[in-house]
């Protein structure tokens, strides 16, 4: 039996290290190779000395031009049969070229999370207000790209609910995939008396990552110090610019470490995650890792977004600044507390994010796709126009730029 070839158009190469986005492609490059798929992986970026070696998986890398006639002669030789984007930012710069060389080719958006809803909640965050209340630019362009591809992954259960009943997406466009976490049930976490400290992780090229360690420094460590004198708050995180390493202090109790090559086996040590987070979206990587650590949370509404269950959460939930330090306090000192809300975790982990749970179910989801796809773009009207207007206008974009490089 011939293996079905898919190509996955990434915009960077994943960093599992670095990211939460690499941790998600990895497992998707996982997932996929698992179901004997023949995988290729292109990106027009350089991979860095923190990429991961696809090829250790079978998984098959490519460098892609962006309006380059060199990449519609890669597509035709390839002619895979199903098509992935990596953010809807390659979608739009690839997808109406997959749409002409390989029309029958099941297009799937990954979306990472919603980039509209993190810009939203951040312009929100700077006029102070709940929401601005307009559909931006940005919010049109990833809901276009929804549209114009035949399903789209959705990492958190918040966000298929917002796209479902605020922007009434059919779900025939939309399958729930989070993140996919193997939890070794029979390790045994280090216990309360083990642990010290404070612990805060991120990487910095994302910018709630970087206002949550400068906002925690400035309003939420100081207060925690005050209660906790003798306790100290570690900052983790790739891509640390000098301006958080300046905050290191000894006398203040801030220390800050760098990148922490191994996030679970990092946080671990520590008593308790601080994750104030004011804006973002999606699933948080660091949420996901601290569980697998056995290390609670305290952290806002957006930071445990699409992370509640019936069985409570990891730890606590607050955004009213005060409160939030009560409950941080009380995390780090009461023991009952603290086993109560790392058994909330584990059992989170099993019930809700486990592969058993999710992987049969997307492979089951694509064959369906792929053998009634003819079907279910008849019915996609909103997605035809999509592409029509898409086409008309990037492609010609795109064209005049290779032929203004060539006289170059």
């Amino acid at each position: 039996m011939q293996k079905i070839g898919v190509l996955i158009i990434g915009v960077h190469y994943p960093e599992p290290t670095s990211t939460g986005a690499g941790v998600r492609m990895v497992q998707l490059l996982k997932l996929l190779k698992s179901h004997h798929f023949d995988v290729h992986f292109a990106s027009t970026s350089q991979k860095t000395e923190h990429s991961f070696d696809s090829t250790s998986l079978g998984v098959k890398e490519h460098e892609i031009e962006l309006n380059s006639a060199s990449f519609d002669a890669f597509l035709k030789a390839l002619d895979p049969k199903i098509v992935v984007f990596d953010r809807f930012i390659t979608e739009e710069q690839f997808g109406w070229k997959v749409d002409e060389i390989c029309p029958d080719a099941l297009k799937i958006l990954d979306t990472e999370d919603l980039h509209f809803l993190r810009e939203e909640r951040k312009s929100a965050l700077k006029s102070q207000s709940k929401t601005t209340g307009l559909l931006s630019d940005k919010a049109k362009r990833e809901l276009a790209a929804i549209y114009r591809c035949d399903l789209s992954l959705i990492i958190s259960t918040y966000e298929y609910r917002l796209l479902k009943d605020h922007y009434a997406f059919p779900e025939t466009y939309l399958h729930y995939l989070p993140f996919l976490v193997e939890r070794d049930a029979e390790q045994k976490a280090k216990a309360f008396s083990e642990r010290n400290h404070f612990v805060s992780i991120g990487n910095f090229k994302h910018k709630p990552n970087y206002d949550m360690v400068l906002y925690t420094s400035q309003q939420v460590w100081p207060l925690i110090r005050e209660q906790l004198p003798h306790a100290e708050w570690h900052i983790y995180g790739a891509y640390m610019p000098n301006s958080i390493r300046h905050l290191h202090s000894a006398k203040k109790g801030i220390m800050v470490k760098g990148r922490a090559e191994e996030a679970v086996s990092t946080l671990q040590n520590y008593k308790v995650m601080l994750a104030y987070l004011r804006y973002g979206a999606g699933l948080k990587q660091k949420c996901i890792d601290a569980m697998l650590a056995g290390t609670p949370i305290s952290t806002t509404d957006i930071g445990a977004e699409g992370l509640t269950v019936n069985q409570g959460f990891a730890g606590s939930i607050e955004t009213n600044l005060k409160r939030f330090i009560d409950k941080s306090v009380l995390l780090y000192t009461e023991e009952s507390t603290w086993k109560e809300k790392q058994a909330n975790g584990f059992s989170m982990l099993e019930s809700s994010f486990s592969p058993q749970l999710h992987s049969q179910k997307m492979i089951d989801k694509i064959q369906f796709y792929l053998d009634n796809l003819s079907e279910i773009r008849a019915k996609g009207i909103v997605g035809q126009l999509m592409k029509y207007h898409l086409l008309k206008s990037t492609k010609y974009m795109s064209l005049w730029i290779q032929e203004k490089n060539k006289r170059e």
